[in-house]
């Protein structure tokens, strides 16, 4: 099997981090969201794998490379325009071949990746395999409806689902759906949708084989599942000292501190992680934080956040929580100013300054 990542959407809904760098980069746990797809991939046997890549190309390729360091090789396949999942199916035709695959949308992370699903699919070997799970919203996702266990229709972000079993962001088909994405017509939002080519090849009497997902499943394209992937993925981490840490400091909890770094004076609560040359001064690390190498933290509170690269905060006065802070930003308290009153006042008036 071949694989096939996703990784050409603009992530209009994390702007305006993603004005400057590519959604799939942005890190969970201090990895980009891209990897963990490449080495489920890997993990499931497939080294051979295509990246659909749009506008952020060249950063995608400088963070990837050509796949050596983890063991596989890639190809990229250049996508002009979003038109749809369908639509970088169709194009990637030349690298796939005949040869089944697995299409992973680079900003999604399954905790217990591919590996199991793969081997199913090979085992039973239907012309496509769909992952679903329950959701409380599903009108945001491709919606599947079954009955009897099998598929019967599938619509992509419904008005009124008909099911609350939405497509998770991993497909596995076979050379047939090349027919299929070659006969839709472009949706509404003139894009070639892959829930209208999985109709099709249920409609014409294809073995779509749906797959309920247990565990956790992200679709990190918003803040909160950023955050929220950044926690399950911290929940599961060891904790390791390879830093310094001064004897005033307190870890408490899984924390894993990277080389290079420098606590004094503060306090790590984890599951976190601190990167590579990062120093945290006289501060307060809570549970669920991310910070990316060569950050600087000083004087200040945060948890439930992430920061990235090259960051650095300074005297905040109260705690920063559920934040996403992008690379090389600055963020610090103004010394006070020296404080000037100018009056005009009515007669028989009463200031009071406190």
């Amino acid at each position: 099997m071949k694989g096939l990542i996703l990784s050409g959407g603009k992530g209009t809904r994390l702007r305006p981090l993603t004005f400057t760098q590519a959604k799939q980069l942005v890190p969970v746990a201090n990895k980009p969201c891209l990897f963990y797809g490449i080495e489920a991939l890997k993990e499931a046997g497939i080294e051979e794998i295509g990246i659909v890549v749009g506008e952020t190309k060249e950063e995608i390729g400088a963070a990837v490379g050509d796949g050596s360091r983890f063991g596989v090789q890639i190809s990229y396949i250049e996508q002009d325009a979003p038109l749809g999942l369908a639509h970088a199916v169709k194009i990637s035709q030349p690298f796939l071949k005949d040869e089944p695959f697995v299409m992973y949308l680079g900003d999604n992370i399954l905790k217990k990746g591919i590996k199991s699903l793969v081997e199913e699919f090979k085992t039973e070997q239907p012309n496509s395999m769909i992952l679903l799970t329950e959701v409380p919203d599903p009108h945001m996702f491709g919606v599947a409806e079954l009955k009897d266990g099998k598929v019967i229709n599938l619509v992509e972000k419904p008005k009124e689902p008909k099911s609350n079993l939405a497509l998770v962001g991993v497909y596995m088909f076979d050379s047939n759906i090349f027919e299929a994405v070659n006969a839709i017509k472009p949706s509404w939002r003139n894009e070639l949708e892959i829930t209208d080519a999985i109709q099709y090849l249920v409609e014409h009497g294809y073995k779509v084989r749906p797959h309920i997902v247990t565990g956790w499943w992200k679709d990190t394209g918003k803040l909160e599942d950023i955050l929220e992937a950044n926690r399950l993925i911290l929940e599961g981490m060891s904790g390791k000292i390879l830093g310094i840490v001064d004897e005033t400091s307190k870890i408490n909890g899984q924390v894993f501190i990277e080389k290079g770094v420098k606590i004094k004076n503060s306090t790590i609560r984890g599951p976190a992680i601190i990167g590579e040359g990062s120093e945290i001064i006289d501060s307060y690390v809570g549970p669920f934080t991310s910070i990316e190498p060569r950050c600087k933290i000083l004087r200040t509170e945060i948890e439930n956040s992430i920061v990235l690269e090259g960051s650095e905060i300074c005297d905040i006065g109260s705690r920063i929580d559920e934040s996403l802070i992008g690379r090389g930003v600055k963020i610090f308290k103004c010394p006070p100013k020296p404080s000037v009153y100018k009056f005009m006042v009515g007669d028989q008036s009463e200031i009071v300054l406190k």
